[in-house]
This record gives C-alpha cells, structure tokens and sequence, in this order.
C-alpha cells in the first residue's frame, strides 16, 4: 500500500515540468527541464517498479526490460541493493513514499523523428525527489531512457561521487532517426555468437538499434577467380554462417560446420540482442559475392565470373528462394538484405528484374521487407521498386542518394568516406582503424560534423536535410576483407568500441539540430568512463588485480595449473620461464584462455581459429625466461632479458592479389590455464600484471 501512495505522488509531481544540471552522456539527450524540488538520491537501496497494466506488453514486454535494467543497475551501483523488481498499480492513495525507479507506458506521449513522423524509441523520465519516473509510448523507449539513467550514474561515479543524485525535472528524448546501426563482416572473419551478443549488448548502451549482420561472402584474388581454365576459385576462402539442419536440401551449402551457426545459436544470439533494443538484419548477398554458393552448385556461376550467379539460368533465382526458404523463419527482425551489390551492369535488366522478383517473394513469404547496397545499374525502362531501401554506400560511383530520395527511394546512409572500416588495415590506407574523429566531428562542408543527412565532405549540394522524409538513418560498417588471419574477434572490437559511441551520438541527435548535442571535446572527456563501465559484457576483458597490478603470481615450478582468470584484455605483461619436455619439446599449451592460446611449439598464439607463430624454438636443455607485453596495437616477447631486441608476433595479409601486407596482432592474455594439452615441461616464475 505504501508504493501505491508513493506513484501517486510521483504522477501527480511529474504533471510538472530536470534546479541542477544532468551530466553529458553519450548520445546527449533532446532537452533537459529542470525544476526546484531538489533531487533523487540513490544511496543503500533502489526500487525498480513496473506499472502493472502495461508489464507483458510488447516484444521484448516492458517487465523483461526492467529486469535487463535491475541487472544493469546492480552491475554499475555494486554498493547499492537493487532489490527484485516489483509490479504495482499506478491507483495510489496515501504519501508514504521510498526512492523509486518507475516504468510506464503512456500512449499519449508521442516521440518525433526528425521527419516528423513518430517512434516508438522516444522516452521521458521525470525525476522528483522521491522518484523517477521513466516513461515511453513503448517499451523500446523506455528502455532507451533506462541506458540514459545508466549512463549518468557512470559518469557520476567515474567523477568520484559517494552518492549519486539527479537534480528533479525533466529529460524528454527521441532519436532523429529511425536505423542507427553497424554492419560486421562475418562472411569473410569468423565471429562466435557469444561475441556477436556482447557486441549487441555494448552497442545498446549508445542505443544503437541494428547490427547488420553480413553473413555470406568470399576473400577477392583475381588471380584465384577468373581466367580461363582457372580452378583457384574452387579453394578460395568463401562461407555462408547460417547451418541448415541435417536433411536440408541445402545442407551442402554450408561446408564449413565448425564456422557457422546452428538455429539454437543464432536465436539465442538474436533474442539477447532484442533483449537490449537491438535488431539483427541479416544478409545473404547475391547475386554477386556469391562464391560460396558456386562452389556448392558450380552451374549456377556466371561464365568467366565465379563469384556471380548467373540470373539467366533457369536454376539460379529457385535456388536463391530455397536457401531463403530455409532461415527466413529465423530472422525476427521486419527486414532482411539481399546484398545485391557489385554485379555485372551489363546485365541490368535481369538484376533488376531479380531484386524485384526477390522483394515480391520475401514479402508474400513472410511480410518482410528487403534492403540492397545501392548499385548503380544503367537502364531507362526499368527500376527496383520503391518498397526497397536502398543502403548507400558508394558517391558518385554506384548511386547519388539525393536523387534517389527524390525519386521516392527511402535510403540509409552507409558512405565509405565516413563511415567505412576494414580490419586491421585497407588498401593504400583509404579507411581508418576506427570512425575518423576529424571527419565525425568536422568533416562536412563547412568545417561541420557529420550526420546521416550528409553523404559528401565536399559538396553540400549533394547532402540532404537532417528531416528529409525519405532518410531512413544510416549504418557504419566494419569489412573484413583480408579474412579470419587478418584480426582477432578482439581486434574487432577495439575497431568498433569508439566508433558505436560517436556514432550512437550523431546518428541519434545529427549535428548543428539540437543544442544540446555533444561537442568533441564533451564526446572525449566522457567516453572513457562509459566505455570502461558498459555493463552486460566484458569485451575489455577486465579483470581486478589481486594486488597493485598483479592479477596473480605463482612462483612454480608447474605443469598444470588452472587460474581461474578467463582472460585479460591489453595492456598486460605476462612473464614465466619455461623448460619444455626433452622428448617432445614442441607439444602442448604453455597457456590457454577464453579468447586465445600459446602454444610451446614456436612459441605460437592461437586465436579465432588462427595460429600465428613467433618463430622462436624454447630449448629444452635448460629454462628460457620469456616476458610477453601485449597493447591493442601489438604483441611482442622479449627472450632471456633482451631488451633490446624484442620479437613481434605478426600476421601476413593478402590485399586483393597484388601484394602482402605485415600487420601486427593484439592478444588477450591466456590466463586460464597453465600448460595442458600434453606439455611435460615445466613453468615457474610466472606473473601476469597490468600494464606493458
């Protein structure tokens, strides 16, 4: 009874119109209000409400999404008692209030895209001295205002705060546009689910609502793929992720089991990425970068072309239905791509007829709509129907998207010159590592940020309004052309840790719209702390020191050990000495971790699949003392001391068949485990410590 009189209270103070001031957060808030009833303590204990009337409404329904947030809470608040979420009446009677989190829906509250038209995403949080009171007309959006309370408690605690307070008033939030997301390779780079989620879960944070999920495609070597008599193309590297069943009359297709994802891997994935506001597009391209399917059915490939499906054959566009037949049931998401990029456009009449044909035939299957990368593809009788987005990429050279949204299209911003990534390096440096700050924060005609309305750094002529009624929003997009070798799943991440957040802000509040949007030097000072306290996941890979910067030290010497620390993200120094076994020096593990191993054979890492040796032989006759420093941009050992000559673990890189490219590699250190996998020898003096 006691709740009840507190929402009344709150209800009632919340009619009102956040005096103090809330924190800049990532992405910044439409407006803030503030009022003069002082401020709402968190301090011992915090209760998270749910309006009962509304509690199982929507997928996920607004009780799942308070209990993601009471988890959150308990993640970035460990000294204060979240206690179990409580569902409740908003009919209340008396005054005797506790510090509340409230989550209601209100049908009345109507959220705006820039354009205009309404979101379900936008929130309003009320804050009182007693209570706050988090409010969408879905519960998408209250969610979103549940990553923004987070964020002002990180940032809070980061500064030093003994006890978090919001000042009362009154945060009302949209986002400017509809799809704000990131595209991941994961055609040519193997990614476990388990990663793909924490990568979900992190992007959520900067209420990022897509992953574009690019899950077919193959490494391009002209010299592997065309000429005539060549066969190369049969072993170039080509996958396909989604695992047909046993008994699938595709289950050829997919010849790589132990590199793709079984039905209960991938909706589990799906399901906890909706779970966080996060949205899976799948895409299966065709019918170029269609590799993977004629190495399967070789008579389906264009002639001279191997990595296009030639659309005239009979065989080709029902087998493409077939393949879609089979995981169109997985995908939960109201979209779906086709990919469609980079086909022969001498052959525009039967592309365009096909991405028609395949529009018409995933709608009538499944009520989905598709998108394709925009291709320009040269014909003046025929035209992809307007019921497809289009995902710009490419200006001038495969589409113009001003004109596009004037002829009717709705398109999604994915232009390289901003928004384009590729692992660990690209061809003559034409894409950064990370989303050019320079460019995200001053790279549109004259000297302003970028936003999804702009497409060229040049010419403003051809960039569009923030509320163009036909921009949908746009996507940034990590490639891994030079395949699994290339990066660690890790590596990909630290690509992508800024580039969510700078992009979570410009693709949410733009530039030059709101004033109260970040500037770079707010952006900088605040997004360390967010980075470091996401919560949900560990992709860090932090770990708590057991003292200083020791996270342990055993003096040895052993042959087997299990640490029970899964894995430490860089900057580290693992430090041991080694003796291997005499009669079998190059067998088993020195140690093994959650993301990577070390082998004692070439002092050789493994990670994602892939062995990267040193190329350094451990004698056996005596105790070799190695010291490996690892940082997000290389690994390297240094052997008995030497100092000065240290050893970089490196990778080799195929850029497009013309040359070889040497880049270094970053590991996560493998503390799980001492030796292990048949090693003998023995290891003593072992250190693993914070820091290089």
């Amino acid at each position: 009874m006691f709740l009840r009189g507190a929402l009344f209270s709150i209800l009632s103070a919340c009619s009102r119109v956040l005096g103090g001031n809330i924190e800049p957060q990532i992405p910044s808030v439409a407006s803030f209000t503030p009022s003069h009833d002082g401020a709402f303590e968190l301090s011992s204990a915090a209760y998270i409400i749910v309006d009962s009337r509304h509690a199982g409404h929507g997928t996920p329904s607004l009780w799942e999404f308070a209990s993601t947030f009471r988890e959150d809470l308990q993640e970035v608040m460990p000294h204060v008692e979240v206690a179990p979420v409580i569902l409740t009446s908003p009919i209340l009677t008396n005054n005797t209030a506790l510090p509340s989190i409230y989550l209601t829906l209100d049908s009345s509250f109507k959220g705006a895209l820039f354009n205009g038209r309404s979101t379900d995403e936008g929130y309003d949080i009320c804050i009182t001295a007693n209570a706050i009171v988090i409010k969408g007309s879905a519960p998408l959006g209250v969610w979103w205002g549940t990553r923004s309370l987070l964020q002002q408690v990180v940032v809070q605690l980061a500064q030093g705060a003994r006890r978090v307070s919001f000042p009362a008033g009154n945060i009302s939030d949209s986002p400017g546009w509809e799809v704000r997301g990131f595209m991941l390779d994961a055609g040519r780079h193997w990614y476990e689910t388990s990663f793909l989620s924490d990568l979900c879960i992190y992007a959520s944070f900067f209420k990022l609502n897509e992953l574009h999920l690019h899950a077919s495609d193959n490494l391009w070597n002209p010299a592997f793929l065309y000429g005539d008599g060549n066969e190369g193309w049969r072993h170039l590297y080509a996958a396909l992720r989604f695992q047909p069943p046993p008994g699938s009359p595709i289950e050829g297709l997919v010849s790589r089991k132990n590199e793709s994802w079984t039905k209960q891997e991938f909706l589990q994935m799906q399901d906890t990425c909706a779970k966080h506001g996060v949205a899976i597009i799948p895409e299966i391209d065709t019918p170029g970068h269609s590799l993977v399917i004629n190495q399967w059915k070789p008579v389906l490939m264009e002639k001279g072309a191997p990595d296009h499906l030639n659309l005239s054959y009979p065989d080709t566009i029902p087998v493409i239905k077939t393949i879609w037949d089979e995981f169109l049931p997985w995908f939960s998401a109201g979209e779906v791509s086709i990919g469609a990029d980079e086909y022969d456009a001498s052959l525009a009449n039967d592309y365009i007829s096909f991405v028609n044909e395949m529009s018409a035939y995933v709608s009538s299957r499944t009520g989905k709509a598709i998108r394709i990368w925009g291709t320009n593809e040269p014909n003046t009788t025929m035209s992809i129907s307007p019921n497809i987005t289009v995902q710009h990429w490419d200006f001038p050279g495969d589409d113009v998207p001003v004109r596009l949204m004037r002829q009717g299209f709705r398109v999604i911003n994915s232009e390289q010159t901003f928004l384009y990534l590729d692992g660990k390096t690209s061809e003559d440096e034409q894409f950064p590592q990370e989303l050019d700050q320079d460019l995200m924060w001053a790279g549109a005609p004259g000297g302003r940020g970028w936003a999804p309305n702009i497409f060229s750094a040049t010419d403003p002529t051809n960039n569009t309004r923030a509320d163009d009624p036909n921009l949908r929003g746009a996507i940034f997009a990590l490639w891994n052309d030079w395949g699994n070798n290339a990066t660690t799943a890790l590596e990909s991440y630290y690509q992508l840790a800024r580039s969510i957040a700078v992009f979570g802000e410009k693709s949410w509040a733009g530039s030059n719209v709101r004033p109260t949007a970040l500037t770079r030097t707010q952006f900088d000072a605040v997004y360390p702390a967010l980075n470091a306290a996401a919560p949900g996941q560990n992709l860090n890979r932090v770990v708590k020191p057991v003292r200083g910067n020791i996270v342990f030290e055993y003096p040895g010497p052993h042959t087997s050990l299990d640490t029970h620390v899964p894995s430490v993200g860089p900057p580290y120094t693992l430090s041991f000495s080694v003796k291997p076994d005499e009669e079998s020096p190059s067998t088993g593990l020195l140690f093994s971790g959650a993301d990577s191993k070390l082998h004692v054979a070439n002092l050789t890492f493994e990670a994602t699949g892939q062995l990267y040796a040193l190329g350094y032989v451990l004698p056996s006759d005596r105790y070799t003392a190695v010291m490996i420093h690892a940082t997000r941009e290389h690994t390297c050992a240094v052997i008995d001391g030497d100092e000065a000559s240290p050893r970089y673990w490196y990778t080799l890189m195929d850029i497009w068949g013309d040359y070889m490219a040497l880049g270094n590699m970053s590991f996560a250190a493998p503390s799980a485990h001492i030796g292990g996998d048949g090693f003998r020898g023995t290891i003593k003096d072992v250190k693993l410590t914070l820091g290089v």
